[in-house]
């Protein structure tokens, strides 16, 4: 009789936590979604790339700015609902524009990205060169 009483307990303690473990709506903040994040690597190479700006736009209107880690990480956290476009801009990369990526209530997205060495010189001419 005591063993059954003991099982019963550690079935009761088991199923409590597996129910709380698998709360879609936790008390603690960790489930909100509504984000956007990735990595950003170097298309030649597959190396991340550090210090990336990225900016969201939502209805032309610029949202945030994120920066990429040292492992090419970036995040946005917490994005209104709607259609963004992502501009991903480093000096001595080619700019890279994503747009129409839509943000739904209570959805994470992933937008890994590649950029291209910019090996394009903006050739400006001095005062001299017009002597």
């Amino acid at each position: 009789m005591r063993l059954k009483s003991i099982l019963l307990a550690c079935i009761g303690v088991l199923g409590f936590s597996f129910a709380y473990a698998t709360d879609p709506n936790p008390t603690d903040g960790g489930g909100k979604k509504n984000d956007i994040n990735g990595t950003v690597i170097q298309i030649e190479t597959k190396k991340p790339v550090k210090e990336v700006n990225v900016t969201a736009y939502l209805d032309s209107k610029k949202e945030k700015v994120v920066s990429s880690d040292d492992t090419g990480n970036y995040a946005f956290d917490d994005l209104k609902p709607g259609t963004y476009k992502f501009v991903f801009e480093k000096m001595g990369f080619k700019k890279v524009v994503k747009e129409k990526v839509v943000i739904k209530t209570d959805e994470s997205f992933q937008l890994n990205i590649e950029m291209i060495t910019n090996n394009d010189f903006d050739l400006v001419p001095t005062p001299l060169s017009f002597f």
